[in-house]
C-alpha cells in the first residue's frame, strides 16, 4: 500500500473490539504482508437463538490468506484467543507467538477442536523478539492484568515502532509478582513511537484502577465468617483471583473441589507454569467431600456470567447431580456481569437465595476489581511512550471518544488520531494516520452444527416471536386434494378454533388448484411444474395468515404429489421422491391398507 504511489505505508485493519466488547481481533498489513493480533469472540445476545459464540467477518482474511505470515497473541482471555480454533478451520496461520500460559490454553483448544496441525505454537517471555515475515519484528513487554502472563507488543515496522497495549491495567502488587515493565516501554517512548494503540474499555472511569490483591481482605474476611460450605465463582481465566481463592482455602483449613472443564483447565495449566501454587492435597474430588464438614469445603465453580450450562447455573437450578444448596452455604460471586449478562446473573442470584444461602455479590462487596486501566493509568501509559499518532481500540464509541480526550489532554494533537469502527482500513506513514477503506467486518455466528446464517437467525427469531403453522397436503396428478390438509399451529396465538383453520386451508387450497393448475400442469397432467405450484400454494396461504392473525407466523408446506391413475386410484411417489407413472404396479394406500385389514381379520 502506498499514499500517492511513493511512500510506504502500514495498514491496520480492527475486525472487532471496536464498538464493542468482546472478538478482539486486528489485522496488520504492510505490502504483502499480514500479521494478526489476537483473534477473539463474544458471546450472543438475548435475540441471538441458539447462538453459542459470536465471531467477526474473516473474509478479509479469508481472501488474503496467502499472505498471513502469523499471529501474535498478547494473553489468554476468551475474547483474545476463543476465535482462534475456528478460524484455522478456514485459513491456516503459520505461526502463532504468545505468552507460556495463553499458549497452553490455546493448544488444549485447537488440540479440541482438530486443528493443531494447521498451525505451529511457540510460547515467549517478556522481552522475546519474534520476526514474522521481513516486514515485523515483534517484542513482548511484560503489562499487568486480571489474568497471569499477559504482555504488550512493540511492533517494529519499517515505518518505526508500533506500540499495542493489549488489555492492561497498571497493577502495583501484582499478586504473581510479574511487575509492568514501565523501564521498556519508557525507553521505547524515548526512542520515538510512531503510534500507540490503546486499550480504552474504562476511560471513562477516573481515577486508578485498583490493584488486584485490593480484594484479598474482603474475601478474607468472607472465609472468616462462613460457616458453612464456600461456594466461589470468578472468570475461569481469572489466574491472580483463584490464586488467592485457593490461598485463603488452605489458611482457613478447606479443601477444595473444582466443577466446571474451563476452570479445570486454567488451574492445571496455571500451576504446572507456576502462578498458582498450592499442595496437591487442597483438592478433593466432588464424590468425597460429604466426608468433611461444611465448614472445612470450598467449591470452584464456572457461571459467574449466569452461563445456561455453567456449574453454578445448574446448582441455582437444582440440576447438578452431585451438589445441592443447603442453608448455611455462602455463595461468592467475585466478578461483574459482562454486557448481556445482568438478567441472566440476578436470575441466578435469586435462585440461590430462594433455596437458603448467603449470596455475597455486587461492587459494594468489594471482591472484585476491573482488568482494565482507568483514565489515570492511560495517561501513564501515554505519558511513557509518548507517541506521535494515537489510536484507540477495545471499547465502545463512548469509550473510545473519552480516550481520544484523554490523550489529547496529554499533549497529542487531535489530528493525530481517529476514532474507527471495524472494518477501517487505518493507513499509517510516518506523517499522517487516517481511514482510507474499509473491509467486511460483520459477524459469524456459531451453534453446535456450525456458522448460522442470517436466514436461520432470522427464521429462529420469527419461530420465537410468532411461532409457525405447518400443513401437509397430498395433490394427485388429477389436480384435486386427496385427502384433507394436516394443519398444525406451533406457538400461535389465536381463537380460532382448529377445525376453523382446517377448512380454511382446505378451502384456500382448493381455490387455487380449482384457478390454477393448468397453469402449472402441461401435456394432459404429464408434466406437472411441482415447485411453482408450491410456491403459489404457499403465496396464498400466507395472505390467508395475515389476513387473519395479527402476528407474522411462520408458515411451513409439506406438498406430497400423489399419482393419480386413469381408474381413479392412487399411488403414492417412488423412493426417490418422484409420482411414479400412470400404470405403475405398486400398490395404493387405498388397497394396501385393505389387504391389511383382510390378514388380520383371516388370523
Amino acid at each position: 500500500m502506498t499514499q500517492s504511489g511513493t511512500t510506504p505505508a502500514l495498514k491496520i485493519i480492527p475486525l472487532g473490539g471496536l464498538h464493542e466488547i468482546g472478538k478482539n481481533t486486528c489485522v496488520f498489513e504492510y505490502e504483502d504482508e499480514i500479521i494478526l493480533l489476537d483473534a477473539g469472540l463474544a458471546f450472543p445476545t438475548d435475540g441471538m437463538h441458539g447462538v453459542n459464540i459470536v465471531l467477526p467477518d474473516m473474509t478479509y482474511l479469508r481472501n488474503n490468506r496467502h499472505k498471513i505470515k502469523g499471529m501474535i497473541v498478547t494473553h489468554g482471555h476468551e475474547d483474545h484467543i476463543g476465535g482462534i480454533a475456528f478460524h484455522l478451520k478456514q485459513f491456516d496461520i503459520p505461526v502463532i507467538y504468545g505468552p507460556r500460559l495463553a499458549m497452553a490454553l490455546l493448544q488444549g483448544k485447537l488440540e479440541e477442536a482438530g486443528v493443531l496441525e494447521k498451525t505451529e505454537l511457540r510460547s515467549v517471555r517478556p522481552r522475546d523478539m519474534v520476526r514474522l515475515g521481513k516486514n515485523f519484528l515483534v517484542e513482548y513487554i511484560r503489562n499487568t492484568h486480571s489474568i497471569a502472563d499477559s504482555c504488550s507488543v512493540a511492533i517494529h515496522t519499517p515505518l518505526g515502532v508500533v506500540i499495542h497495549t493489549g488489555d492492561f491495567k497498571i497493577d502495583h502488587t501484582p499478586v504473581d509478582g510479574e511487575y509492568f515493565d514501565f523501564q521498556r516501554l519508557a525507553e521505547h517512548g524515548e526512542k520515538g513511537v510512531l503510534c500507540l494503540i490503546s486499550d480504552s474499555t474504562n476511560s471513562e472511569v477516573p481515577g486508578y484502577t485498583p490493584s488486584e490483591r485490593s480484594v484479598f481482605p474482603n474475601l478474607e474476611r468472607i472465609f472468616m465468617q462462613a460457616q458453612g460450605r464456600i461456594i466461589f465463582t470468578t472468570f475461569a481465566s481469572s489466574v491472580h483471583r483463584l490464586n488467592m481463592a485457593l490461598e485463603l482455602a488452605e489458611k482457613y483449613g478447606r479443601v477444595v473441589s473444582v466443577v466446571g472443564r474451563s476452570m479445570l483447565n486454567v488451574i492445571a495449566h496455571a500451576r504446572n507454569l507456576g502462578y498458582i501454587k498450592c499442595p496437591d492435597k487442597l483438592f478433593e474430588p466432588l464424590h468425597v467431600i460429604h466426608k468433611y464438614p461444611d465448614n472445612k469445603v470450598m467449591i470452584l465453580t464456572t457461571g459467574s456470567q449466569g452461563e445456561p450450562m455453567s456449574g453454578l447455573t445448574r446448582i441455582s437450578k437444582g440440576e447438578h447431580h452431585k451438589i445441592k444448596i443447603r442453608p448455611n452455604d455462602t455463595v461468592v460471586l467475585s466478578a461483574h456481569p459482562i454486557p448481556g449478562n445482568t438478567i441472566a446473573v440476578v436470575n441466578m442470584v435469586d435462585r440461590l437465595m430462594m433455596q437458603g444461602a448467603k449470596v455475597i455479590y455486587g461492587r459494594e462487596q468489594g471482591i472484585h476489581v476491573s482488568g482494565h486501566g482507568c483514565q489515570e493509568d492511560q495517561k501513564m501509559m501515554i505519558a511513557l511512550t509518548r507517541p506521535k499518532f494515537f489510536l484507540p481500540v477495545h471499547g465502545e464509541h463512548r469509550m473510545l471518544i473519552r480516550h481520544s480526550q484523554t490523550a489529547q489532554s496529554m499533549g497529542i494533537p487531535a489530528d493525530n488520531m481517529v476514532i474507527i469502527d471495524n472494518g477501517d482500513v487505518v493507513e499509517l506513514t510516518e506523517k499522517s494516520l487516517r481511514v482510507i477503506d474499509k473491509v467486511p467486518a460483520g459477524i459469524e455466528l456459531m451453534d453446535r452444527g456450525g456458522i448460522v446464517k442470517a436466514h436461520v437467525l432470522q427464521e429462529r427469531q420469527q419461530l420465537a416471536e410468532d411461532g409457525i403453522i405447518t400443513v401437509a397436503a397430498a395433490v394427485g396428478t388429477n389436480g384435486q386434494l386427496q385427502a384433507d390438509p394436516d394443519v398444525h399451529l406451533r406457538g400461535v396465538v389465536t381463537p380460532i378454533e382448529h377445525s376453523a383453520w382446517q377448512a380454511w386451508v382446505r378451502a384456500t387450497l382448493e381455490s387455487c388448484l380449482r384457478d390454477r393448475w393448468s397453469d402449472y400442469a402441461r401435456n394432459g397432467n404429464q408434466d406437472i411444474d411441482w415447485i411453482g405450484l408450491k410456491n403459489h400454494l404457499e403465496r396464498e396461504l400466507v395472505r390467508l395468515l395475515r389476513r387473519e392473525l395479527q402476528g407474522n407466523a411462520g408458515l411451513l408446506l409439506l406438498l406430497q404429489p400423489i399419482t393419480v391413475r386413469a381408474e381413479g386410484s392412487q399411488a403414492q411417489p417412488n423412493s426417490s421422491g418422484k409420482p411414479q407413472a400412470n400404470g405403475a404396479s405398486s400398490p395404493t394406500p387405498n388397497s394396501s391398507l385393505r389387504r391389511r385389514r383382510t390378514a388380520t381379520l383371516a388370523s
